[in-house]
This record gives C-alpha cells, structure tokens and sequence, in this order.
C-alpha cells in the first residue's frame, strides 16, 4: 500500500516537473517582455510627459490647469501601461476594468459637492473669465481681487484685505463682472443739485473739474448727463475713463473737486427735504 501511495506522489510529481519546465519558456518569456515593455512604456511617457509640457507653456496655460493636466496625462498613461503589462503576464483585466468602474461610481456618489466644484474649476481654467490679479464680482455677493485659482476653489482678497475661499461650482454658476480684464474703468456716480440751479452752468462746471483732472482720459469722451428728477435734486451723472490702477484715486478726487467747484459758484447740493402742509381751521400753512 505504501509502495503505491509513494508511486502515486512520484507520478504527481513528475508531471509536476514536465509542466513545469514545458511552461517555463513561456513564463520567462513572458516576465521578460512585461518588463521590456515597462521600460520601454516608462521612457514613453517621460517623453511624452516632456513634450505635453513644453506645449503647454507655450500657450501660456494658467498655471494650475498645466500642473492638472499634466498630472492626468501622467495618471492615464501609468494606468494604461499598467494594464498592457498585467496583460502581458497573462492577467485577465476584465476583473480591474470593472473594479475601476465601481470605484468611480462610489467616488463620484460621495464627492457630488466636490465634484461640481472640480467641473466648475475646469470650466473657469479653461474659459478663462477672470485672471489672477484681476478684480471681479460675483451675482452670488462676493467680490475682490483673484489671488489664486485652483481645481476645487479660488481665493479672492478683498479691499479690507480679507481672504475669500470661494467654490469653484459657485463661482462658475455666477454672474461674474470683471472690472480688470478691460484694462480702463469709467466713474458712474451721481451729483444732485438744487431745482434752481442753472442746468447748463452746472454742467459746464463738472466739465472743467474733469478737464483738470490728470487721471482723466480724453477718449472715450467724459460725459456729464442730467439723469433724474429726483425728489429733492436733479441728479447729474458723471462719468469718466482712466486706467485700472487710477480709478479710486481718479474718482476720490472728482468727487471733491465737484463739490468744491459747485459750492464756489454758488449751486447749492440740496439734502433730502420734505415740504409738510397743515391744515388748520380750513388754512393750509406749510412748513
């Protein structure tokens, strides 16, 4: 019985043997030619990652989209050259393509607010309604000068110098105003002067106020335009161009020298007033 038993595992073990060295070629073979095609795979994709970026500084790509792209190219490529080596070595990748799958469903299931703010970053890199270092406002209330722009959000400062954090998913659902991207900003504010004031003087005044203002630009054209009758002013509207790092200063100054050269010439820049009528004993008596 034992000399059987001892035959029966010399069998199982010879066969064991052939298969083994009847197998061997391939599975050299094979463990070779994965790692030729690692190597070679690898040298691609630093070549490859090489020309991506060169192309991508010279389109002048915003900094954090070429860093993203970059590493996506990167990303994809790895995974790809993952896949032919695995399956060079005689792994079925049917099993990885569906567990990538699932995983990607139950990221993006959990990641639903992240996600739409790494689309809206997307969206905002590529379309490109504002820069770094411009001064934008959004419908959504906030506004400031853009500091950084990333994947998931942009920070903005504001004129108290306070750091905004806004989501990207926000921000690209917005109405965004960009006062920087233009290059000029024109003052749009309102100077009430009183019902008996001569219209055309008064005019002719702010003209020469803006004349003299070194920060107003020629053209386009300032205007000075009579806009409303208000309830205890009319309202004349001034507006003038300058540059973007002049506006404050520019209109500070316009709006002080207005005042000034309007009080010199005698028109009066009435407060808000009520007429009030009482009456009494069948008199009207106003006050």
């Amino acid at each position: 019985m034992n000399d059987l038993n001892l035959q029966h595992v010399e069998d199982h073990w010879n066969n064991f043997i052939t298969a083994a060295i009847a197998w061997a070629p391939r599975a050299i073979t094979a463990v070779v030619s994965a790692i030729l095609i690692y190597l070679v795979g690898a040298w691609l994709i630093r070549v490859a990652k090489r020309i991506v970026d060169k192309a991508f500084t010279r389109r002048q790509m915003e900094p954090s989209l070429h860093r993203f792209l970059l590493n996506l190219v990167s990303w994809a490529l790895n995974i790809l050259l993952f896949i032919v080596v695995v399956t060079q070595l005689g792994v079925q990748t049917s099993a990885f393509v569906a567990m990538i799958g699932a995983a990607g469903l139950a990221i993006g299931l959990a990641l639903q607010g992240s996600l739409a703010n790494f689309a809206g970053g997307i969206l905002i890199l590529l379309l490109k309604p504002f820069r770094v270092g411009d001064y934008i406002a959004a419908s959504s209330g906030v506004s400031g000068t853009v500091r950084e722009i990333d994947i998931f959000n942009t920070k903005l400062t504001t004129p108290q110098n306070q750091l905004v954090v806004v989501p990207n998913g926000q921000l690209s659902n917005s109405s965004i105003t960009n006062y920087t991207q233009m290059g000029t900003r024109r003052t749009w504010f309102d100077i009430g002067v009183s019902y008996s004031a001569d219209l055309k003087q008064a005019k002719e005044i702010l003209y020469g106020v803006i004349a003299q203002n070194q920060f107003a630009f020629i053209e386009p054209a300032p205007q000075v335009a009579v806009t409303e009758l208000g309830d205890s002013a009319i309202n004349l509207s001034v507006r003038v161009t300058t540059s973007n790092d002049n506006f404050w200063t520019m209109q500070e100054e316009l709006i002080i020298e207005c005042k000034l050269a309007l009080e010199q010439a005698g028109i009066e820049i009435p407060f808000p007033q009520r007429d009030v009528h009482i009456k009494s004993d069948g008199q009207a008596t106003s006050i």
